[in-house]
């Protein structure tokens, strides 16, 4: 474990520690402890200097540990899962699960960090996610062969991760075409998904999933230049330790559920559940596409999970991946 962990397993309760007394505590001299410190800052977390007192976090940290994440997981969950990555820092999840090998199919390895240095969310769209402050899971899963709905993935895991948001409590989730959840008007998360080509047969996919749990401020406010002010889960999280790592595998109990049902019927036990939950349904939007934009009302989606869109009394087909698609008309 290292020194930075060490310190903040001191510090996540959100009490003032003295710079004697966690020196002490781990085994460094005072100076190695204000280093420490400073570097917290690379993290995106904010520690007070209490006059006095010595150091405290802005705001407690509800910190992951993986045996009790396991202990979250169902049987059925629990026997499919080959490896659990639990890192305090990496650049991406998504990358780390990619470069996996050897997956048998029917099996699933899950990544999840505390902090991404290179986070990111559909298009290339950096995450913003200081230390702790929300999920960074990642789950892989090999399908036999190409599913031939394997576009429409994304809907499955939006329902998948509304459902695990469900079983903490946490009600009122819509879901935006094609890979983001919101509440209050507001995104809470977005999902990744990414495939590793193959010369022929199995197909092989990374599903990544990012929820903000208890935002500072200053991130909240970078999110929202970019784009939809973000939700947080602050109301169902705080002074609840634990909550993070029971969302977590609820998240993990879900995914894989929805991915061994996908995996032989489609999207089609999903697609009810996704459209009664779509924020876009009979909603101006605006497609942004390499040949500019374009304006129009969104219907739902069809059985393959592709957007119909209708721009003067025209409806057609949008597949993911091909444009980036906004609330509201732009003139």
């Amino acid at each position: 474990m290292s020194r930075r962990r060490d310190l903040l397993l001191q510090l996540a309760d959100g009490q003032a520690r003295s710079g004697e007394a966690l020196a002490a505590e781990l085994g460094v001299t005072r100076a190695a402890v204000w280093k420490q410190v400073q570097q917290l800052d690379d993290w995106g977390l904010e520690v007070v200097a209490v006059p006095g007192l010595g150091y405290r976090l802005k705001s407690p940290l509800d910190l992951l540990a993986e045996q009790e994440l396991r202990a979250q997981l169902g049987s059925v969950v629990a026997d499919r899962l080959r490896h659990l990555e639990l890192h305090d820092e990496i650049d991406s999840t998504n990358d780390r699960l990619l470069a996996a090998i050897d997956l048998p199919c029917g099996r699933f390895d899950a990544c999840l960090a505390e902090f991404q240095r290179a986070g990111r969310g559909r298009r290339g769209r950096a995450w913003i996610a200081p230390f702790a402050s929300g999920l960074c899971l990642s789950v892989n899963w090999r399908f036999p062969e190409m599913p031939p709905q394997l576009a429409s993935l994304s809907l499955v895991a939006g329902v998948a991760a509304r459902r695990a948001l469900g079983r903490v409590g946490v009600e009122d989730v819509a879901l935006k075409w094609p890979n983001d959840l919101l509440r209050g008007g507001g995104k809470l998360g977005g999902i990744l998904c990414e495939l590793r080509a193959e010369s022929a047969g199995p197909a092989y996919i990374v599903i990544g999933i990012g929820l903000n749990v208890c935002l500072p401020v200053g991130a909240a406010e970078a999110i929202g230049v970019s784009g939809l002010p973000p939700a947080d889960l602050a109301g169902h999280a705080v002074g609840k330790t634990g909550f993070r790592a029971e969302l977590a595998g609820a998240l993990l109990n879900q995914l894989v559920l929805a991915l061994m049902e996908f995996e032989h019927a489609g999207l089609a036990p999903f697609r009810e559940e996704w459209s009664a939950v779509d924020a876009l349904r009979g909603q101006p939007v605006s497609l942004h596409h390499a040949e500019g934009i374009r304006s129009g009302t969104a219907e739902g989606i069809d059985e393959d999970g592709a957007l119909i869109f209708e721009a003067a009394g025209v409806r057609e087909r949008v597949v993911s991946g091909e444009v980036s698609l906004r609330f509201g008309v732009d003139s």
